[in-house]
């Protein structure tokens, strides 16, 4: 317990080391916070499980999004328009953020509920990002939904310059689940060391 002197109230410490809120006798000044912080780096709040899963859906990925849109040659799906020179590293980057997202929702062996009242997190934001890659790095004239919306040069005037657009919209919110799972992991994970 830290004892501040002057000003006749005590601090006890949290079992990461910061100060909690300040008390005179048994009266708490500020509320307490309910999740202590963890200090872990990211990759240590997943188990081994959830990492070997999220591989496998990082690869699985890879090959769902690759094989139709052709960036992966096979003889079943063909490309009118060559992919561009980002689609391969847009891919990558998408399946590694899906394998990440993919291991978060494998749960490490000692968590708690989530606390009353919180953002409950939906796979929404993650299935969209994953989504929207596909309609980034397939072919433009290749795509039936766009082909029916737009038409060939449609495709070619409207959409095919969009399709950045939409690839950094993929990655924003794959970026914004993982970064909502983690947070609800946290508190997860800090109501479960309690």
């Amino acid at each position: 317990m830290i004892a501040d002197r002057e000003h006749g109230d005590d601090r006890s410490e949290t079992p990461g080391g910061l100060p909690s809120s300040p008390t005179i006798g048994r009266m708490t000044l500020v509320a307490p916070t309910l999740i202590a912080p963890i200090r872990t780096r990211w990759w240590q709040r997943l188990s081994r499980r959830g990492i070997a899963v999220g591989v496998a859906a990082a690869v699985a990925y890879v090959l769902a999004v690759g094989i139709p849109t052709t960036l992966i040659p096979n003889p079943i799906f063909g490309r009118e328009i060559p992919p561009t020179w980002w689609a391969w590293p847009s891919l990558l980057l998408t399946a590694a953020l899906v394998g990440l997202l993919t291991a978060t929702y494998i749960a490490p062996t000692k968590v708690a509920s989530p606390l009353p009242g919180a953002e409950e997190p939906t796979p929404k934001k993650g299935v969209i990002g994953a989504a929207l890659t596909y309609f980034a790095v397939g072919c433009p004239v290749c795509n039936k939904i766009v082909l029916l919306a737009l038409g060939w040069n449609g495709a070619l005037t409207w959409f095919q310059p969009f399709q950045p657009v939409l690839q950094v919209a993929a990655i924003a919110l794959l970026a914004w689940a993982i970064w909502q799972r983690f947070r609800n992991l946290d508190g997860c994970l800090a109501r479960a060391a309690a």
